[in-house]
């Protein structure tokens, strides 16, 4: 039996700068999970019930493994469902791991992060970037450049405390909000532009605040990222709620994605302990972020790709 598994992901500043040029800063969340496993198909096996998994099965044995006997994948996941938390690319992720196991297929991130958004994007028609992909490929907490081709994996004791906090009765898909943004940056829309670069300045100022220990600066990338957004979307309002509730509160905070989730910077343990205890009070889920030290072993070391990948 091979298996294969992937976080879900927050994305802390620059978002969603990552398929336009710009640069981002994301964790993964390890309260959640996309886990799957996968072995060789029998006659009477049923496909698999999700369509991610169907393509992503398709692309893999296409690509990666021709000629290999087909694979029965069972799925189980944890992860929040359409509020901005990546659990469509975890599903993606997980299931590519788990056939690089069963087939003995060596993917590096940068491969495993291009394979998800191909099967994503090309095969079913899907807006999205790289974002995501990269952050569950790494793990932990990883910084990308698209303009410059750079993917940097940080240490997550960097990071200040973290809450995340969802509305399930908000959700929705972020495939519409992501076709809208490229059909408008394609028009070459000046507010648009200007928010992309905008926002991928401040996910590099965001690094640059972690590495000299700055939360105060690291919070303004947060609030910055989020009022980037704002100044060229629409906004459903209940989301932009529970931004607001978390400034009332003292925090800085973003949208994890472009579904119902935020993610906010606390000044201490007691400050987050606080804040995820107004939110539950709000009819919310928060809980506060914790990201394991065994972050990968590139530590510190940016690996060069190609930005026009």
């Amino acid at each position: 039996m091979a298996r294969g598994s992937a976080f879900a992901r927050a994305a802390l500043a620059g978002n969603p700068s990552d398929g336009y040029g710009g640069a981002t800063l994301a964790v993964v969340v390890q309260d959640f999970l996309a886990e799957v496993e996968a072995e060789p198909a029998t006659p009477e096996a049923d496909p698999p019930a999700s369509r991610l998994v169907r393509a992503t099965i398709t692309r893999f044995e296409r690509e990666l493994a021709p000629g290999a006997p087909p694979a029965v994948v069972r799925l189980r996941t944890s992860i929040p469902r359409a509020v901005g938390l990546g659990g469509s690319s975890a599903i993606v992720i997980a299931t590519a791991r788990a056939l690089c196991e069963l087939h003995r297929v060596e993917l590096h991130p940068d491969e495993l992060a291009s394979f998800a958004l191909a099967v994503e994007t090309e095969d079913l028609g899907i807006a999205a970037g790289l974002q995501d992909r990269v952050a569950q490929a790494y793990g932990g907490l990883t910084f990308m450049d698209f303009r410059d081709g750079i993917y940097e994996s940080l240490d997550p004791a960097l990071l200040p405390p973290l809450f995340v906090a969802w509305n399930v009765a908000a959700a929705g898909h972020s495939g519409l909000t992501h076709s809208n943004l490229r059909a408008r940056f394609e028009r070459q829309d000046a507010a648009v532009l200007a928010a992309m670069a905008r926002l991928g300045d401040l996910a590099r100022a965001a690094r640059s605040a972690l590495l000299a220990g700055d939360t105060e600066e690291f919070g303004r990338c947060m609030d910055g990222s989020f009022d980037a957004r704002r100044g060229m979307l629409a906004l459903d309002d209940r989301h932009v709620a529970m931004i607001e509730l978390a400034r009332e509160l003292g925090a800085s905070a973003n949208y994890t994605g472009s579904g119902g989730a935020i993610v906010g910077c606390c000044r201490d343990e007691a400050h987050g302990a606080a804040v995820t205890a107004a939110f539950t009070d709000a009819g919310h889920h928060a809980i506060a972020l914790a990201v394991r030290a065994d972050w990968p072993e590139s530590r510190n070391v940016a690996r060069r790709v190609n930005p026009d990948t």
